[in-house]
C-alpha cells in the first residue's frame, strides 16, 4: 500500500543530504528514528551538482543501505530521482517515496522523462519548485506526472536562486509558493528549509513560517557529524539539533472556534474588502491620469519614459516609507508594477490614431 501524504499534518521528512557510507547511512536514520520525530527518513542517491569533480552520490550502491534502514527503523524512505534509470532502481529496490529536484523541474525534457517513466505508479512523487522563480514550469512539472497518470503527488518549496549576496542560500519568494497553493489546493506542500537557507543559523526561522502558512510539513537535512559531510555540511544539524528544531514548530490551528475571534476576523476583513476597494479604485483613477499624459506626449512627439521624473516618485516614497510602516521591499514592489503598468498604458495611447 502507497504512503498517504496527504492525511499526514505535519509530515517531518528528514535525514542526511547525502548517503555516503553504511554507516553514516544508518548511524544517521537510527538516530532520527530514535527521536520519534521523523515520519519519512532521507537521503541523496543521486547528487546533481554545479560542477564536475564534486560529490555527486553513491548512486545504486547506496539503495541496499537505505532499505536496511527502513528495516531497522520501521520509517519508509525517501529519494530524489531524475531520469529513467534512477526511478528503474528506486521501484526495484522498493522506495517508498520519490522527489524530483529542483535542477529536474527547471528543465520540461527530464521532467517528461521521469514522468513517463513513472506512469501509473501509485508510489508518492513530491516535486520541488524550479531553480528560477517560474511558477508556469512548476506547475507544468505537475502537470506532466498527472497526464502520466501519477496520482498520488505533492509539492515542495526549496526556495529560488538569486543573484548577488543574501541571507538565504535560495530566496523563500512565499508568494510564489502560496499562488501554487491556491492553483492547486488538493497537493500537499512541504517547506525544505535546509536548500532555502543553506546554513544552520535560519532554519527554524524558515520552517516556523511555513507552518504559520499552512504547509503540509518540512524536509530537513540531518546528519551525524554534520560538518564532516560530503556534500551541503552547512546546512545540515544533527539529529539532537534536528528534534529541537521540530520541537519549537507551532503548527497553529487553520480556524478557531471562540465567538470573539470569529467576530473580530470579521469585522478586520470587512475593513481590508473595503479599503481594498478603495486602493483600486485610486489605481484605476492615477492610470487614467497616465493615459493623459500619454495623449500630450503622443501630441508633442515626447518620448513616454522619463527617467529622471521616475527616480523622483521612487526616492519620494521611499521616504515616507518608514513613517507609514512599510518595508522598502514592499515600496519598490508596488511602484515597480504601478511604473509598468502607467508604461504599458501609455504605449496604448501612442499607438492610437
Amino acid at each position: 500500500m502507497a504512503l498517504d501524504i496527504k492525511s499526514r499534518k505535519p509530515l517531518i521528512i528528514a535525514g542526511p543530504c547525502s548517503a555516503e557510507t553504511r554507516e553514516q547511512t544508518l548511524s544517521t536514520m537510527r538516530a532520527l528514528a530514535a527521536t520519534g520525530r521523523v515520519n519519512v527518513l532521507r537521503a541523496g542517491v543521486w547528487k546533481p551538482r554545479t560542477k564536475p569533480g564534486m560529490f555527486e552520490g553513491v548512486g545504486v550502491e547506496a539503495l541496499p543501505w537505505l532499505v536496511e534502514a527502513r528495516e531497522r527503523t520501521g520509517l519508509p524512505i525517501a529519494i530524489e530521482v531524475a531520469n529513467t534509470r534512477h526511478v528503474e532502481s528506486a521501484l526495484e529496490y522498493g522506495i517508498d517515496m520519490l522527489w524530483i529536484g529542483a535542477r529536474t523541474t527547471s528543465n520540461p525534457f527530464s521532467t517528461q522523462e521521469v514522468a513517463e517513466a513513472l506512469r501509473g505508479t501509485d508510489t508518492p512523487v513530491l516535486v520541488k519548485n524550479p531553480m528560477s522563480a517560474d511558477l508556469e514550469l512548476w506547475v507544468g512539472a505537475v502537470e506532466r506526472l498527472q497526464k502520466c497518470d501519477v496520482k498520488n503527488l505533492g509539492l515542495i518549496h526549496r526556495g529560488f536562486s538569486g543573484y548577488g549576496s543574501s541571507e538565504y542560500r535560495n530566496m523563500p519568494m512565499w508568494h510564489i509558493p502560496l499562488e501554487i497553493k491556491r492553483r492547486l489546493p488538493e497537493l500537499p506542500i512541504l517547506c525544505d528549509p535546509s536548500h532555502i537557507c543553506g546554513n544552520r543559523v535560519h532554519l527554524f526561522d524558515v520552517a516556523q513560517q511555513a507552518a504559520d502558512l499552512d504547509f503540509n510539513g518540512v524536509m530537513l537535512e540531518s546528519h551525524y557529524s554534520p560538518d564532516t559531510a560530503w556534500s551541503d555540511a552547512a546546512q545540515q544539524v544533527t539529529p539532537d539539533a534536528f528534534a529541537e528544531i521540530i520541537d519549537r514548530i507551532q503548527w497553529r490551528a487553520s480556524e478557531s472556534q471562540s465567538l470573539a475571534y470569529q467576530s473580530s476576523i470579521d469585522e478586520l476583513r470587512s475593513t481590508i474588502d473595503r479599503l481594498d476597494k478603495e486602493i483600486f479604485d485610486l489605481l484605476a483613477r492615477r492610470m487614467e491620469a497616465a493615459d493623459s499624459i500619454g495623449r500630450i506626449k503622443r501630441d508633442n512627439n515626447v518620448m513616454i519614459l522619463q527617467s529622471g521624473r521616475w527616480s523622483d516618485v521612487v526616492e519620494r516614497m521611499q521616504a515616507r516609507a518608514t513613517a507609514l510602516g512599510l518595508s522598502h521591499e514592499f515600496v519598490n514592489t508596488v511602484l515597480e508594477a504601478i511604473h509598468i503598468e502607467s508604461i504599458t498604458h501609455q504605449n496604448r495611447i501612442m499607438r492610437e490614431e
